[in-house]
């Protein structure tokens, strides 16, 4: 497996095809990424991995959802 995503995985992650706008995305993902001179971006396919909850190959635990009962009462007084 490679160690960077490559042009078309870059551009399927970020539905982007210029480089400005694919670090604008990965910005907004929180996925850091490097500019390369000639403007392409470096992108750790780890990274993304783990950022996206893939790279650990277990389940993602969820946390416990629970309603605000304290605001549910106050609420009927």
């Amino acid at each position: 497996m490679k160690m960077f995503l490559d042009t078309d995985e870059l551009r399927e992650l970020t539905a982007r095809q210029q480089h400005s706008a694919q670090a604008k995305v990965m910005r907004a993902m929180g996925i850091e990424h490097r500019a390369r001179p000639d403007g392409s971006l470096a992108v750790l396919r780890s990274h993304v991995e783990q950022v996206l909850g893939a790279a650990t190959g277990q389940p993602r635990q969820r946390a416990a959802v629970e309603p605000n009962w304290g605001a549910l009462n106050a609420a009927r007084a």
